[in-house]
C-alpha cells in the first residue's frame, strides 16, 4: 500500500499545468455569472381553504357511503317463514379435502450458500486486518 501511495504522490508532483489568462477570466466569470435560482411562490396556484373544507368534507362522505354500502350487502338475511324446517340431521356435510402436500426441500441449498458467504466475509475481514496490521 505504501508503494502505490509514494508512486502516486510521486505522478502527482509531476504533473505540470498552467492556465492562460483568458481561461483563468472564463472561469472567473462563469462563476460570477451563475446565481442560485429562488423560486417564486404563485399565488394564483394556491386554493382558499374553503376548497380544503369542502374537498375533506366530500372524502369523508364518500368513505361513509361505501362504508354504509358494504355494511348493507353484508347483513345476514333472514329465513323467511314459509322456508320449510330443516333438521340438523337432514344437514349434509361438507366433504372435508384431504390435502397431500410436502414441504419444499429448499433449506439445504439456501443452508450451503449461508454457510459460504460467512466464510467469504471472515476471509475478507482476516485480509483487511492484515493489511491493517491489527
Amino acid at each position: 500500500m505504501d508503494k502505490i501511495a509514494k508512486q502516486l504522490k510521486d505522478d502527482a508532483a509531476r504533473i505540470d499545468v498552467q492556465i492562460s489568462d483568458e481561461l483563468d477570466r472564463r472561469i472567473s466569470a462563469s462563476l460570477q455569472g451563475v446565481t442560485p435560482e429562488i423560486p417564486e411562490t404563485d399565488k394564483a396556484t394556491q386554493r382558499p381553504v374553503t376548497f380544503w373544507w369542502a374537498s375533506s368534507l366530500t372524502g369523508v362522505a364518500a368513505a361513509l357511503i361505501i362504508v354504509a354500502m358494504i355494511n348493507s350487502q353484508s347483513q345476514i338475511e333472514t329465513v323467511p317463514a314459509l322456508a320449510p324446517e330443516v333438521s340438523p340431521v337432514t344437514v349434509a356435510t361438507i366433504p372435508t379435502i384431504d390435502w397431500k402436500a410436502e414441504s419444499a426441500m429448499l433449506t439445504r441449498p439456501l443452508q450451503q450458500e449461508l454457510e459460504d458467504l460467512q466464510e467469504d466475509l471472515k476471509k475478507a475481514e482476516e485480509k483487511v486486518k492484515r493489511e491493517i496490521g491489527l
